[in-house]
This record gives structure tokens, sequence and C-alpha cells, in this order.
């Protein structure tokens, strides 16, 4: 599944949540060589239970929203945020 992600840099702390059709992000790594979007796919990887390499950014690798690719379904997406 494809989902629209937006991300949010240099935060406290870890936090993922839906807004609207949307996840909101926030990690703490600094968007500085690719280390924002490293740690944006190890944080989607490890919450969703899926391998690193299956988790892709589609679209937007230097931007705050982005596209990313997940192998799962929509309705185990919910389930795993607790919708």
């Amino acid at each position: 599944m494809i989902i629209e992600v937006r991300v949010i840099t240099n935060a406290k702390k870890k936090e993922l949540k839906f807004e609207g059709d949307s996840l909101k992000v926030k990690i703490t790594a600094l968007p500085k060589a690719g280390r924002a979007n490293t740690a944006l796919i190890e944080y989607l990887a490890d919450f969703f239970g899926v391998k690193r390499s299956e988790v892709k950014i589609i679209k937007g690798e230097k931007e705050k929203r982005k596209l990313i690719s997940l192998p799962l379904e929509e309705e185990q997406i919910a389930k795993a945020m607790g919708r």
C-alpha cells in the first residue's frame, strides 16, 4: 500500500499518528545526509513489523511530505495503529 507521510524531524520523541488519510511521523534525526530518511524507514519498519528493505520512499526524498510504500493492506495498517 502507498501512504502519504508528513515527517517532522528533530523531534524530542518518536511518534506516529493519523491525520486524515495520511500519517504524521515525528522522528528525532536531523535532515542531513539522509539520516532522517533512514530513521523514518527504520521507525516505520519496526512499528509495522516489516523488513526495512520492504519500506520504500517513492516520492519526496528531500521533502517533508513523502509517499511511502508499505507491504501491508489498509486493514493491517489500521489495526497496527489501533483504529
